[in-house]
């Protein structure tokens, strides 16, 4: 699907008369929300501007780039030294950093963008059914920009309508921001189509929203709801409509977009009509995302996130026909992303060893990069991000069904996830295991299948795990402060306009 940013022309045209003529005059050409919302194309071209907004650069490169590398399995080398020490040591100085605003901005303009949409398309005379699932689609949306939101900055502002020149809302508690995405994604739910033609692969379909849902709950560890919409995608409907493909390596390729294990897919393409390789926001040109250079290896992109050591390690339990979990290999670019070593590694067209030498231990996640179809990066990657995976879901499940005291029966759903990778089922190596024993190795099994895919962060929220004991992973918790660096700062620059907004605790 092709998602496109609605582009209004302005044009002005001044008639200076004398010094008495009033100039505060309407543009007669100018595209007003009166004159706009008429036509159901009118409201295509809404939702899809809601869609758009995950092409901008808080959303496409900075908020999956903080998720990584504040979590203990990224970590950023960059010398630029904003970059790390923001991101990922927890020396946060300036409030209103360039990139970290991008990333409270870009997700504010995609809720006020879905406002718009739910406000408006009601009253457009159209296809009843067509009108529904367009509401849906933008309540989807709305729904993922403020999960984003709160589990970045906690509590946010509530805006459920277009915003208006002198708004100064205040901010909402995090259980109201919570209330809101379980009611919008409920309500996308009742209304989405299970899937799409082809013309409009990537909308957000009843299998997303119910999966979203699932996380939304998640994270306020109310496993027993979570396990309603989990039920419907792994033992529902929805067990018809997706699965795991046999090569876990052709969720991350360009020629393998959109299959049955993507439950929600970010869209990115490059627009050859207008295309050039710059970091420049530009309408109607950048359909990329640019976090593959961003966090391309040294030599190829910035390197300015890269994967810590530690989780090549976790995959130390060899396949049951002996050889070594595969996806090690489609995670991380190492000295061994060639089991053989640093001389047969190919990172972008050459050895490891020529590049970096044979003892170089740094490692970059492969994931959403473009090895595997040319030899640089750039800012506009045409690699979808595969936000929510079925073998996420049925992590989800699993530990949804163990934490509601159904462990015996959690087993099945990791056992699917570890037979794709070749391993032996979890109930052979590993019968018996009690609830706490059981969440353990779930810990381990999600950093094996998700690494590098911007859940880390979350899953270490939700397990209560962020603080100082991590840093023996990663050096820059030793710079966290728990009460304080579970959360991003609100923006300085947003409360001086607006005296409503509450800084977290501690900035």
């Amino acid at each position: 699907m092709k998602t496109n940013i609605i582009s209004f022309a302005v044009g002005v045209g001044l008639l200076l008369v004398g010094c008495q003529q009033n100039l505060d005059i309407v543009n007669p050409n100018q595209v007003t929300a009166q004159s706009f919302w008429k036509t159901g194309d009118e409201a295509l071209a809404g939702v899809n501007s809601v869609y758009s907004t995950l092409h901008r650069e808080g959303t496409s490169r900075w908020t999956p780039f903080f998720y990584i590398i504040r979590s203990d399995e990224g970590r950023s080398q960059s010398p630029y030294a904003p970059i790390p020490n923001n991101a990922d040591r927890f020396l946060i100085t300036d409030t209103n950093l360039d990139f970290g605003y991008t990333v409270w901005r870009d997700n504010f303009i995609g809720v006020n963008r879905a406002n718009q949409v739910i406000a408006n398309v009601p009253n457009i005379a159209m296809d009843a059914t067509l009108k529904n699932r367009y509401l849906g689609e933008a309540k989807f949306m709305r729904g993922l920009f403020y999960y984003q939101l709160v589990t970045l900055y906690g509590s946010v502002p509530l805006i459920t309508n277009p915003s208006v020149v002198g708004d100064k809302p205040s901010s909402a508690p995090q259980t109201a921001i919570w209330a809101q995405i379980e009611r919008d994604l409920t309500e996308a739910v009742a209304v989405l189509p299970t899937t799409y033609g082809s013309a409009d692969l990537g909308r957000a379909t009843k299998g997303a929203a119910y999966a979203l849902l699932a996380k939304a709950q998640f994270q306020q560890r109310k496993y027993t709801e979570a396990l309603v919409p989990l039920q419907w995608l792994a033992d529902g409907d929805g067990k018809n409509v997706y699965g795991l493909v046999p090569n876990y390596r052709d969720n991350f390729l360009i020629t393998s977009e959109n299959n049955k294990e993507s439950v929600f897919e970010i869209q990115f393409a490059l627009n050859p009509a207008e295309y050039t390789d710059d970091d420049t926001e530009t309408p109607n040109q950048n359909y990329g995302t640019s976090v593959a250079q961003f966090f391309g290896p040294s030599g190829i992109g910035w390197s300015d996130g890269e994967a810590s050591r530690w989780p090549v390690y976790e995959f130390n339990e060899k396949t049951t026909a002996g050889a070594r979990d595969p996806r090690l290999e489609a995670s991380f670019l190492f000295d061994s992303t060639d089991v053989r070593g640093p001389n047969f590694t190919q990172i972008y067209g050459q050895t490891f060893t020529k590049r970096y030498g044979s003892d170089n231990k740094r490692v970059w996640f492969r994931k959403f990069q473009n090895d595997h179809w040319k030899n640089e990066e750039g800012y506009r990657s045409p690699n979808n991000w595969r936000y929510i995976r079925y073998a996420d879901v049925l992590l989800m499940y699993a530990e949804a069904l163990n934490a509601t005291g159904k462990t015996t029966q959690a087993y099945a759903y990791v056992d699917q996830v570890r037979a794709r990778a070749g391993l032996a089922k979890l109930s052979v190596v590993k019968p018996g295991l009690t609830q706490d024993q059981f969440l353990a190795q779930l810990k381990h099994e999600r950093v094996t299948e998700l690494s590098g895919e911007g859940h880390r962060w979350n899953d270490l929220a939700r397990w209560g795990d962020l603080g100082p004991a991590l840093a023996d992973r990663d050096p820059g918790f030793k710079n966290f402060v728990k009460g304080k660096h579970e959360l991003l700062p609100i923006p300085q620059l947003d409360r001086d306009l607006n005296p409503n907004l509450a800084q977290n605790p501690q900035y």
